[in-house]
């Protein structure tokens, strides 16, 4: 299956690269276009963010979880051109400080999936990366590292029936709140239930 992956990233020099890459053009080529697009939202809002993070080998991951940097041990969405870190800049230099939950309406409304509640904002989540922007969902990352899967242009997270069944599955039943009964010979100020 030819795609940005095997045709771009896996020939490029940096493939096995131990070093920080931030280079836009190893970004899936509409990644790229939406990122720029949510840099240039960014500035209109007045906050100003910087590419920190691009494409990550799994030497790199690796090396990042042996010094406690992720708690990821393999390499994500970063290995395949569909994530990017932004930071925001203060004072030219990169800051993880602050909210960063204008990143998360800039990508949800880019059609980019946020490292804050992975496209499922009603959920609890253990892993949250606030500076981490995707265009693959959680249920699609199996394919994705399968080699089975990657998006096209058309691809669209939010439109994605097997984000919307996996969300669904994991989402926790709903129980209907059980009704206020008083113990027996218990005095209520409110008798309604």
């Amino acid at each position: 299956m030819a795609n940005f992956y095997t045709d771009v990233i896996s020939q490029d020099a940096r493939f096995g690269s131990l070093t920080r890459v931030a280079d836009p053009s190893l970004l899936e080529p509409l990644m790229r276009q939406l990122v720029e697009h949510l840099i240039w939202s960014a500035r209109q809002m007045g906050i100003e963010v910087m590419v920190y993070e691009t494409y990550r080998s799994q030497d790199r991951q690796q090396a990042l979880f042996n010094n406690g940097a992720t708690k990821l041990r393999s390499v994500g969405v970063h290995h395949y051109g569909l994530a990017c870190d932004l930071l925001r800049m203060v004072g030219g230099e990169p800051s993880w400080k602050g909210d960063f939950s204008f990143l998360g309406q800039l990508a949800h409304s880019s059609g980019l999936i946020w490292g804050g509640d992975w496209g499922a904002p009603n959920s609890k989540h253990s892993f949250v990366d606030s500076v981490h922007v995707q265009r693959c969902t959680i249920a699609r990352q199996v394919d994705l590292f399968a080699g089975t899967w990657y998006p096209d242009d058309a691809y669209n997270p939010y439109d994605d029936g097997q984000h919307l069944l996996a969300a669904a599955i994991k989402a926790p039943a709903m129980k209907p709140p059980a009704k206020a009964v008083a113990p027996t010979g218990a005095r209520t100020k409110n008798k309604r239930a």
